[in-house]
């Protein structure tokens, strides 16, 4: 649940066909707003906010009135954290459900995890602030597909309460961790495991396809196991800058958003664009999936772009000798440039090497290099935002409002190379 400031925002949702999640009737607004202070209009002072909370926390006030008692232990840190949360949020929410920790935030959102008070069951509340443009847009994009989904594979709501400002959106909670984590974590990874977790992307991407929703930003953080078991599912989630149209509506859509380094080639050029873009997405999905490193990066966004457009990357470094060649084929099958060329969501898992589950290829565990390669550029990217963070230019995996794809930089992109695309 990234910083969203530098991010462009998807069109105005299409009507909603299906609403299968219940609706708090929005109260009258109150006479003074009460949770003034729980979002920020930017990251950076949420951080400081935490940092003094932390601060603050470390040094608790003594009580120096005169008292037998012997004084109390000063609350845990974490405790009182809980605490300023759940004073801050509708107690219509709170009636509910018990908030246990804060895990993410961004510029206009706070997600906790909670618990529900009756069956101790946990979820996650993502809490939006609505009165921002920005916010609200998010907002609506995101409620308008979750309030249309009901799949295996993909994040569901549970419940939504609003206010005049805000909007609480209680979800499932993943707890199983990031693609990426678990991989790292674990002793072993091979093709086969390599398509069962595309299988689960593909089959929630099919699905979505269908009722007419591009995600428009896949990417390994938006892909978490359910639970940490070995028999996880994987879920796709976050869905602010989904695009949602009725099924036989128009699909072509306009909107540059993404995250630049799985952008596709017709968002760069600013041309209409189909669901397709979600495949080439998971074409660098697959490509990182199968060796730690990317098909296209570099530190320059115009250098990158540049890439990208034309669809150069290569299968060399390890562990790609170890890499089928049936392996190989899918991701070339879905990282072309040519969207009307690219397969579908339903033709990549009718590829051999999927519905296989790559029995022919080789059974090489992989995760060793892999590892090596994910974590060696998680280190670089780390390295190069401290030393250079005034550039705006972020290489930090987590940080997702300095990745958004900036306007000014695709006008420039398309002065130089729209004729040469056209061509």
């Amino acid at each position: 649940m990234g910083c969203r400031n530098s991010k462009v925002l998807p069109e105005p949702p299409g009507d909603v066909q299906l609403d299968l999640v219940k609706k708090v009737d929005t109260p009258q607004p109150p006479q003074t707003d009460v949770y003034k202070h729980f979002i920020r209009g930017d990251c950076a002072q949420s951080k400081m906010d935490g940092a003094g909370d932390k601060a603050r926390s470390a040094h608790p006030t003594q009580d120096r009135t005169a008292s037998a008692q012997p004084p109390a232990e000063p609350p845990d840190p974490q405790r009182r954290k809980v605490a300023k949360y759940r004073a801050k949020f509708d107690p219509r929410v709170t009636a509910k459900y018990d908030i246990k920790a804060l895990i993410g935030r961004g510029s206009f959102s706070r997600v906790v995890r909670v618990e529900h008070k009756s069956t101790r069951q946990p979820y996650a509340i993502k809490m939006i602030e609505t009165r921002y443009r920005e916010g609200r847009e998010v907002c609506e994009s995101e409620l308008c597909v979750l309030r249309r989904v009901r799949h295996a594979n993909i994040i569901q709501l549970m419940e939504v309460f609003e206010t005049a400002e805000r909007v609480y959106m209680v979800m499932e909670l993943a707890t199983g961790g990031e693609l990426f984590d678990r991989i790292i974590a674990r002793g072993s990874f091979t093709e086969r495991d390599a398509t069962r977790v595309l299988q689960m992307v593909l089959d929630g991407l099919k699905y979505l396809h269908t009722l007419g929703i591009t995600h428009r930003d896949l990417k390994p953080e938006n892909l978490l196991y359910y639970h940490p078991g070995a028999d996880s599912k994987i879920i796709i989630t976050d869905f602010g800058l989904a695009s949602s149209r009725k099924k036989g509506d128009e699909c072509l859509m306009k909107t540059t958003c993404g995250t630049p380094e799985y952008i596709a080639p017709e968002i760069l050029v600013r041309k209409p664009y189909t669901n397709a873009v979600d495949m080439w997405a998971l074409g660098v999905i697959s490509y990182i999936l199968l060796s730690g490193t990317m098909p296209f990066e570099d530190d320059n966004r115009m250098r990158l772009y540049r890439q990208i457009l034309k669809g150069k990357y290569s299968f060399s470094g390890e562990p790609w000798p170890s890499v089928s060649n049936l392996a190989k084929d899918f991701v070339e099958r879905i990282l072309t440039v040519d969207p009307s060329e690219r397969l579908t969501a339903g033709q990549a898992l009718k590829h051999p090497w999927i519905i296989s589950l790559a029995a022919s290829s080789s059974m090489k565990n992989l995760q060793r290099c892999i590892s090596q390669n994910l974590l060696k550029r998680a280190s670089s990217r780390c390295h190069s935002t401290k030393s250079a963070q005034s550039t705006r230019s972020s290489r930090s995996t987590k940080s997702n409002k300095a990745r958004r794809v900036r306007e000014k930089e695709l006008r420039e992109l398309n002065r130089r190379y729209q004729q040469q695309y056209n061509g």
